[in-house]
């Protein structure tokens, strides 16, 4: 598909239960959802369907290893190629991608949001606005305990034995270093509203200019 655009691609990046989420649907109703095409991280988990429990008990999916970047970099080549993508749908309470898929039509606006995103040199190198939710450590275990126990069918003794062994230490490894890559970073994520009111004019004026 000929498109007469260049698509901005925004990251959005931030430890578990920043808040990224939140930021990202400020900017999709500020900015327009139909003009936001978006990709979580989330959904490009690696495939452990043929794993015994035990085994996938053992799995760190607080790594960068344990998702599927370059599926998820191909898809943002896609996109601002002017090409329609099908993003995978991941179940995280059997640790397995499900058959179905999201179609992601292109737009000229591209959010990619997810942990480890800055992590990643070839997938950071595709962000022209790279955003960084900063938030207080233990407002964000509250809200990975909440979540995951009301989304993902864990219980409380899971996540925290979780916590404790792979998302703590990953965070200090992978995500709280690749703060130095961003743009902007965002105290507070999207509750921040002169932090989240000079992103969005900044997109716009993006977009302005693109006509």
């Amino acid at each position: 598909m000929q498109i007469d655009y260049v698509p901005i691609v925004i990251g959005i990046a931030g430890g578990t239960g920043s808040g990224k989420t939140t930021v990202a649907n400020v900017i999709l109703d500020a900015v327009g959802r139909h003009r936001i095409a978006y990709l979580p991280h989330d959904a490009y988990y690696r495939d452990l369907s043929d794993l015994p429990p035990v085994q996938k008990a053992e799995i760190n999916f607080d790594h960068p290893n344990s998702l599927e970047t370059e599926l998820m970099s191909d898809h943002v080549k896609e996109l601002k190629a002017g090409n329609a993508v099908n993003i995978p749908v991941y179940d995280f309470s059997t640790h397995s991608r499900t058959s179905k898929t999201i179609h992601v039509a292109p737009q000229r606006v591209i959010i990619v949001e997810g942990i480890l995103i800055f992590a990643e040199k070839k997938l950071r190198e595709l962000f022209d606005m790279k955003l960084f939710v900063d938030t207080d450590p233990d407002i964000r275990f509250i809200r990975r305990l909440q979540r995951d126990i009301a989304e993902r069918g864990r219980t409380m003794d899971t996540v925290i034995n979780q916590y404790l062994r792979t998302v703590r230490p990953m965070h200090l490894e992978f995500v709280d270093p690749s703060k130095r890559y961003a743009d902007v970073i965002i105290p507070e994520g999207g509750m921040n509203q002169v932090a989240m009111d000079m992103v969005i004019a900044r997109i716009e004026s993006l977009l302005m200019k693109q006509g």
